[in-house]
């Protein structure tokens, strides 16, 4: 990529930042909108898992792919394509006749996002390389997903108050077209300078992995034991011949030898637990909000706007802090509040009480507003720049394995103990064990964040900087100052 002004670099920054806010605006809106959805389309609770995780099901899939396939032929090239997909997708989900055409659509929308975010971050990474400009980058970056957060919530209420929930997707279009022609203007080719052959044994086992997977968690409430269990197995043997299969690869779709970095692995691990409490936060709010207290979507989008406005505050600010100090300061925050939040709801049942309400959304807003930034940030320090977009891409793909994964399991949970005919007054006692789930995400924030951001850590990831970096024509990146921990100085 060739050298650019202060002022280019940020204006390809502001360009990737609207990619990630139509993909996390899209996501947001939509939970405001899963109440009407149910009503209008006769939808069950699994019905209303997958119009969430049929998107993050194929965006998880092919994360991986879409960053190798940037760096092999072209980061703007695959960004621009993200960009017309993601729009087609939104229009046809607005016109979706019934829930099978919104879940299809939906998939469609998920092969345009799958082009973005980490293919977004790849050109971010390539874009600053300074250490620190890098952790201010992602910080902006991070923000946007408090902006989606604190929007989301407003602007999907009043359209679905005012117009229906098909218009939610109406507001990709003109962001989506307008990021098209900046990205066309402004944002400079690049690649890596190897070209990395496609992998598509790999491609197939990740697939049959967290599909069989989702499906099983899914459907286990209405499903026999027989059948849930063949497509867990499923799920197991992928697992096991992603395992045997990728180090045999001279070129493999992820290389596992990055997991031998300890700050790398526990990102990983981390974004699954973060992204998975903020999932099923967010299914299980929005349907307490509108099904049990009877609120309309904009009300109930207002009472979520503690948590929004909290996570618009702290992302950035988490930025400035792993730039500075490292990523373990955000990483205990994080685990703190978010543990914090979700106990108070398990333990003390805090949707009773408009108070206890209030401070468990504050709480959650304050922990995944700190989180995002380190994950980001640690998952690609110590990697060499030739692969920084499979890199940014397993980031991207463990939270989308985490949004899957909540409410997939929430909802397993929710649906089992929830009785139809006394929703309103079964829905608390049957959301309680989902509520512990999040409290345990947010405990394994807390122990990963400590464990994986240490001298030792620190250790495991120069030592697979170095191990990378010969097969590269690139120099591999430093250890930045995410990738330090709090007692060590700033570079």
């Amino acid at each position: 990529m060739p050298e650019l002004t202060p002022r280019h670099r940020l204006l390809v920054l502001a360009i990737c930042c609207m990619s990630l806010l139509i993909v996390s605006l899209d996501n947001t809106v939509l939970n405001v909108a899963l109440p009407s959805m149910q009503k209008e389309l006769h939808a069950s609770v699994a019905g209303l898992q997958w119009t969430i995780d049929a998107y993050t099901l194929v965006l998880a899939s092919l994360l991986m792919l879409a960053g190798s396939t940037a760096d092999r032929i072209g980061r703007r090239r695959i960004f621009k394509a993200g960009l017309v997909i993601f729009t087609v997708g939104s229009v046809l989900c607005s016109l979706a006749p019934n829930l099978e055409s919104l879940v299809a659509f939906r998939m469609v929308q998920a092969v345009g996002g799958s082009m973005l975010n980490p293919v977004a971050m790849s050109i971010i990474t390539n874009t600053f390389t300074d250490p620190r400009e890098r952790a201010r980058a992602i910080g902006a970056w991070g923000g946007v997903v408090g902006i989606s957060m604190a929007a989301g919530p407003l602007v999907g209420g009043l359209l679905v108050d005012s117009v229906g929930w098909r218009s939610i997707f109406w507001i990709n279009l003109p962001v989506g077209l307008a990021a098209l022609l900046l990205t066309w203007r402004y944002v400079p080719e690049s690649r890596a300078p190897k070209a990395r052959r496609p992998d598509p044994v790999g491609q197939v086992l990740v697939i049959a992995l967290l599909g069989s997977l989702t499906y099983a968690i899914i459907e286990a409430p209405d499903s026999t034991v027989a059948r849930t269990t063949v497509y867990a197995a499923i799920a197991v043997a992928a697992l096991l011949g992603l395992l045997w299969y990728e180090p045999r690869r001279a070129e493999p779709l992820i290389d596992l030898r990055f997991f031998r970095s300890a700050p790398f692995s526990g990102a990983t691990v981390i974004a699954v637990s973060a992204f998975a409490a903020l999932s099923g936060f967010l299914f299980l709010s929005t349907l307490y909000l509108q099904n049990v207290r009877g609120l309309d979507a904009l009300h109930a989008g207002l009472w979520m706007l503690p948590m929004a406005a909290m996570c618009f505050v702290c992302a950035p600010l988490s930025g400035r802090l792993v730039g500075s100090r490292g990523p373990r300061l955000s990483l205990l925050i994080a685990g703190v509040a978010t543990t914090a939040s979700g106990l108070l709801f398990a333990a003390f049942e805090a949707e009773t009480s408009n108070v206890t309400l209030v401070i468990g959304y504050v709480l959650f807003g304050l922990g995944f507003g700190f989180v995002n930034a380190p994950i980001t940030n640690t998952a690609v320090s110590g990697m060499p720049r030739a692969q920084a977009g499979v890199a940014a891409a397993v980031a991207s793909t463990s939270r989308q394995i985490g949004g899957t994964l909540g409410v997939a399991v929430i909802g397993a949970v929710l649906a089992s103990g929830i009785h139809a005919s006394a929703y309103r007054e079964t829905f608390v006692s049957a959301a309680r064990p989902g509520w512990w789930i999040l409290t345990g995400c947010g405990l394994a924030v807390l122990v990963l964040g400590a464990l994986t951001s240490g001298r030792w850590a620190r250790g495991t990831a120069e030592r697979t900087a170095r191990e990378l970096a010969p097969a590269e024509t690139e120099t591999p990146q430093p250890v930045t100052a995410a990738a330090r921990s709090q007692d060590a100085p700033a570079a």
